[in-house]
């Protein structure tokens, strides 16, 4: 195995070198090789992707679609996505000049980025959050102002907003919103989003709505950010939670013209184009499948609804979720544990894999991520053994 030769040693990207691996997948690696250990870490969907999707891919292999394609997507699946925004959400994009189809929503997420910031530009992150946003911002030579909703149920509240944009956000160039939310399930109705839109509306705030979960939302029906602000609003999508598409890599920006423009040549660059057969996949999904995230979505809101009773009733205060498919409980401080102490001990000692809440920013510390991306059978057994864990616990303080 070769060594990197001292002589180039020191020439990494220093705005690279100190970004640290995904907290995520670093401490699910941590613990997966314990033995009999249940895991309620990744946010994978453990359903199957729709047959009809599937044979959407076979046939584009079958007739040889093994070209380039055009670099923001085939024509079809980006007058797809055009269609589904328009009817689902109510925005309008231009499937020509107003979409580009991405290796899932994490490249759609660097492509934005990576178009507007220039170096010491100041991006808004309200967390706790999906930790990729801090990241790219840094590597990119951003700089993240992260912003504690954690007192107000984990959302961004417009007087907490105005508040950052006058002190230590003053200048910053975007805001990026991710709802129904990756760690705590939140959702934004519409009466908040156009709150909130009324602050950031005529000031030179762009925002980034990472809307991934959209279709996983259990009551009041998903608002996008681009329906109460069209004009400032970067919205990103994809297939990989509504379809259980992960490993299909589909994920898209709609955006005004003006953006896109500039957004399509760094994802040239970046990538070239999506493969043949996940696209014709994912237009077979949004042409025909828009029922296929009906059952799952169902299923989802039963692992919720036992979750948060049985977390409940352990003495675990939570916010319910209302979308997605992550519990985010509060870790009671009696126990007098930070977050990657408490979930250490709980898969060495109790056998059950959760992800630590400094994962998702400064304000996630103090609790801990349930992914219930998985079977009910899995989900009870990690709920009994974290009952038994806390039982252990409450002891040794009593």
């Amino acid at each position: 195995m070769p060594e990197l030769s001292k002589s180039v040693a020191n020439i990494e990207n220093k705005l690279v070198k100190p970004i640290g691996d995904d907290k995520i997948l670093m401490f699910n690696s941590e613990i997966a090789g314990i033995p009999g250990i249940v895991k309620l870490t990744l946010g994978e969907p453990d359903f199957n992707v729709p047959d009809h999707v599937k044979e959407a891919a076979v046939k584009s292999i079958e007739d040889n679609d093994s070209h380039y394609t055009p670099q923001k997507g085939i024509p079809g699946l980006r007058k797809a996505i055009s269609n589904y925004l328009a009817t689902d959400y109510g925005v309008n994009y231009d499937p020509a000049t107003e979409v580009i189809v991405t290796i899932g929503a994490t490249e759609a997420i660097y492509t934005s980025l990576y178009t507007i910031i220039n170096h010491g530009d100041k991006i808004i992150v309200p967390t706790p959050t999906f930790s990729i946003y801090m990241d790219d911002i840094e590597i990119l030579g951003g700089e993240p102002v992260e912003v504690d909703t954690s007192n107000d149920d984990f959302k961004l509240t417009p007087d907490k907003l105005k508040d950052v944009l006058a002190h230590e956000g003053k200048g910053a160039k975007a805001i990026i919103i991710n709802y129904p939310g990756n760690p705590t399930g939140v959702v934004y109705s519409k009466a908040e989003l156009e709150a909130l839109a009324d602050v950031i509306r005529d000031t030179p705030l762009l925002v980034i709505s990472d809307e991934i979960y959209s279709q996983l939302v259990y009551g009041e029906k998903h608002t996008s950010f681009a329906s109460v602000l069209p004009g400032q609003t970067i919205l990103i999508n994809g297939l990989s939670k509504s379809h259980a598409m992960t490993g299909y890599r589909i994920g898209y920006i709609a955006a005004p013209k003006g953006f896109v423009d500039e957004a399509a040549k760094v994802h040239s660059f970046t990538v070239t184009c999506p493969s043949n057969p996940a696209q014709y996949a994912a237009q077979e999904a949004l042409e025909n499948g828009l029922d296929d995230p009906i059952d799952m979505r169902q299923t989802y809101q039963e692992r919720r609804d036992y979750i948060v009773k049985a977390l409940n009733d352990l003495g675990y205060e939570t916010v319910e979720p209302d979308g997605a498919f992550y519990v985010f409980p509060k870790i009671p401080v009696k126990f007098n544990l930070d977050s990657e102490t408490f979930c250490r001990r709980l898969a060495k000692e109790a056998l059950v894999g959760v992800v630590p809440g400094d994962a998702f920013g400064d304000a996630g510390e103090g609790y801990f991520r349930i992914s219930y991306a998985t079977s009910m059978d899995n989900i009870k057994e990690g709920i009994n053994r974290l009952a038994k864990f806390t039982d252990s616990l409450l002891e040794k303080i009593n």
